[in-house]
């Protein structure tokens, strides 16, 4: 479990395939990794990988092919700038949302612009996940928690502070940029529980 609070920006070292899928070899000097247990999970840009080798100031993880398939991380190339946190432990303050790591689907940033500090940007999401975005909610976009300005069909906007411009990859985002899109957790169990059994 995370909060969609970037601790660290890290990037990718090296993507090595293992047999139909990789291994990330993922540079986080920004990251205490002396707590980071093998086994333990990181957020990589709002992908929950868990750590299988600790070198250094980098760590290594597997991705599945069904990760390749369902994120952007198929596309990941050495250089790839990543937002990076550590699983939330019990105590500490949840100052974004619960968010798990399990992305939802890609959606695409399908415009940008200035918001007098702000940079206002919309996103465009697959049809079946526009039904869990509401307006003043919650959403992670790679891995940051982010609060859903407006919507209108598939498209919803949100505000980038100038603080999270700074902290994150986010200020990289032109029209086009394909991201790890999380809708919140609590819309899908709200669903299952309203679903007929």
């Amino acid at each position: 479990m995370f909060t969609g609070i970037v601790q660290s920006v890290g990037e990718v070292r090296a993507v090595t395939p293992r047999g139909g899928d990789v291994e990330l070899l993922i540079g986080a000097p920004g990251l205490d990794l002396k707590s980071v247990a093998i086994g333990d999970s990181i957020s990589c840009s709002g992908c929950c990988l868990t750590v299988t080798r600790i070198d250094g100031d980098a760590f290594a993880a597997d991705a599945s092919l069904e990760t390749l398939n369902v994120t952007t991380l198929g596309q990941w190339r050495a250089g790839q700038k990543l937002n990076l946190e550590k699983a939330l432990c019990a105590g500490q303050p949840l100052g974004g949302h619960y968010v798990t790591g399990h992305v939802d689907g890609i959606a695409t940033v399908s415009e940008r612009v200035n918001d007098a500090r702000s940079i206002r940007v919309q996103f465009e999401v697959p049809a079946q996940l526009a039904r869990y975005i509401a307006r003043k909610g919650s959403v992670c976009i790679d891995g940051v928690s982010l609060t859903v300005n407006d919507v209108e069909g598939a498209k919803f906007s949100v505000n980038l502070i100038p603080h999270t411009l700074e902290v994150t990859t986010l200020h990289e985002y032109r029209a086009g940029t394909r991201v790890n899109l999380e809708v919140d957790i609590i819309a899908r169990y709200l669903e299952r529980l309203n679903a007929p059994v």
